[in-house]
C-alpha cells in the first residue's frame, strides 16, 4: 500500500467515526453490563470451551486407565504361563524382539 492509500483509508475511517459516533463506542459488556444477550452469549461460549476441554482431558484419562488395566492383564497372563510351563525350555522371559533382524 502506498502512503497516499493509507492516508485515504485513515481519512475515511475518521469521517465514518465523525458521522456515526455510536459505532465507535464500546459494547455494553465492556462497560460492565452483565445482563444483556451479548454477555449471555459470551458466558455460554466459555462454558462450551470448558466442556470441550474437560471432555478431551477425560478421554486422555480414560485411555491411560485402559492402558494400565491392559498391562495388568498381560502381566497376570505372563505369570500364569510361567507357572504352567515351569521348568520348560520353551518359556522365554527375554525381549520379544530377540532373534529378529
Amino acid at each position: 500500500m502506498t502512503l497516499k492509500a493509507v492516508r485515504y483509508v485513515v481519512a475515511m475511517a475518521a469521517a465514518g467515526v465523525a458521522l456515526a459516533p455510536e459505532w465507535a463506542l464500546a459494547c455494553p459488556v465492556c462497560f460492565g453490563a452483565l445482563d444483556g444477550p451479548l454477555a449471555d452469549g459470551a458466558n455460554k461460549a466459555v462454558l462450551a470451551l470448558l466442556g470441550i476441554t474437560m471432555s478431551v482431558l477425560a478421554a486422555f484419562a480414560t485411555f491411560f486407565i485402559y492402558l494400565v488395566r491392559r498391562a495388568r492383564t498381560f502381566e497376570t497372563a505372563d505369570s500364569y504361563v510361567g507357572e504352567v510351563n515351569n521348568g520348560a525350555a520353551s518359556v522365554n522371559r527375554g525381549n520379544i524382539m530377540e532373534g529378529t533382524a
